[in-house]
């Protein structure tokens, strides 16, 4: 039971920052519409005048470290209540990794110097870790203290990325935004493994198969190492191909365990499963054709249809959850999963197939993208900025 002090104290935090999803999923998901409207524009019409950083890398880094980050931060910050039953981050704190994110998607179109930009986009991921990390340790959840060295090497690569402006780093911005893929993707597939299959079996009402250690290795293992050497060429050309074979074939089976033809009657975990399907396709695609051109595209496999589905799927999940409402009951999003997975599929092997007709394939993508996440902004911004339906903090 909550008591007086309880209520009263929380009704006087703005409901938008009484839990690190409200103010992160709200921005990161409108600013997924904003990013990839401006960059279609971007693609058709070149450089834009104010935006100080190339218009390719400001793509990349903003999918990655602007929309995805802000998601994966505002997951962490919400979940280690539920890990540790030490209250999570809100009000004056939480306003302030929120403010230290949107500073820097503003900066990047200001004549400020780049190393601002860097260190406070560095800063917002040290905060995040920081209130992460400081709870797990005083609840001893060392099961999820991996997150913190995983926050950790995304504020090395965000620092990279930078330098590869510059000129002063070894290696191309490529394999910066490369090697963040490889993050995400192991940070999708640990995740994955361990809500994916809980969630099914639950909804469903039976009981899911043990994980095998074996296959969790050959799934997981080699992710790592892909991360590793995308700051090793010579080395990746020889053996990143294998290592993607190993990988895709371990990730569908791992997925096939979880049984996903029993979950097409429920929106939201069919989208669970279908997303991360994109995992092992993208990585056995990849590793099959040696094709410079197909396997550039198949990173919006990954990248559309593996990481923005899973991140749809989830900050709907999450938001209905953690604002007090039955998971179940809301607002039916089968047509923006859809219409993601589709752009997904469009953006990878209608272009790489089809590279006439690439103009059309981005729009087209793009046009889906935006109206997947827009249903979700219509849906559910509104549960987002008001209190619980069920009065409980959070």
């Amino acid at each position: 039971m909550l008591n007086i002090v309880d209520r009263q104290a929380e009704e006087r935090i703005p409901a938008i920052l009484r839990s690190g999803f409200r103010p992160l999923f709200l921005l990161g998901c409108a600013y997924a519409l904003i990013a990839v409207g401006a960059w279609v524009v971007m693609f058709q019409h070149g450089q834009p005048q104010w935006l100080v950083v190339p218009a390719l890398w400001w793509h990349v880094h903003e999918m990655l470290f602007g929309f995805a980050m802000a998601i994966v931060a505002g997951f962490l910050l919400t979940a280690v209540q539920n890990w540790t039953s030490i209250p999570a981050t809100k009000g004056w704190r939480l306003a302030l990794i929120v403010g230290l994110w949107l500073l820097v998607r503003l900066l990047l179109w200001t004549p400020l110097p780049l190393w601002l930009a860097a260190s406070i986009e560095a800063l917002f991921l040290a905060l995040t870790a920081y209130e992460v990390g400081i709870r797990l340790v005083r609840a001893r959840g060392w099961r999820n203290l991996f997150f913190i060295p995983l926050l950790a090497v995304a504020i090395g690569a965000n620092f990279a990325s930078y330098a590869t402006i510059k000129g002063v780093a070894p290696f191309a911005a490529a394999a910066v935004w490369q090697a963040m893929l490889w993050w995400f993707t192991l940070l999708l597939a640990v995740m994955g493994g361990r809500v994916i299959p809980f969630f099914t079996a639950r909804r469903f009402q039976f009981e899911s198969k043990p994980s095998l250690v074996w296959l969790e290795w050959f799934a997981n293992a080699p992710l790592l190492a892909l991360f590793i050497l995308s700051f090793f060429p010579l080395t990746a050309e020889s053996v990143a191909r294998p290592l993607m074979l190993v990988a895709g074939a371990a990730q569908l089976l791992r997925w096939w365990r979880w049984q996903p033809w029993r979950t097409l009657s429920e929106p939201l975990v069919w989208s669970l499963h279908a997303a991360y399907l994109c995992i092992p396709l993208s990585l056995l695609l990849r590793g099959a054709i040696d094709q410079p051109w197909f396997a550039h595209n198949m990173l919006h496999l990954l990248a559309i249809g593996a990481l923005a589905g899973l991140i749809l799927a989830m900050v709907a999940r999450v938001s209905m959850g953690h604002t007090g409402r039955a998971i179940y009951q809301g607002p039916d999003m089968s047509l923006a999963f859809g219409a993601l997975l589709l752009a997904a599929v469009l953006r990878s092997l209608g272009v790489a197939l089809l590279p006439a007709y690439v103009l059309w394939w981005v729009n087209l993508s793009a046009l889906l993208w935006i109206a997947a996440f827009g249903l979700f902004m219509l849906r559910f911004a509104p549960m987002l900025l008001m209190s619980r339906a069920d009065g409980h903090p959070g």
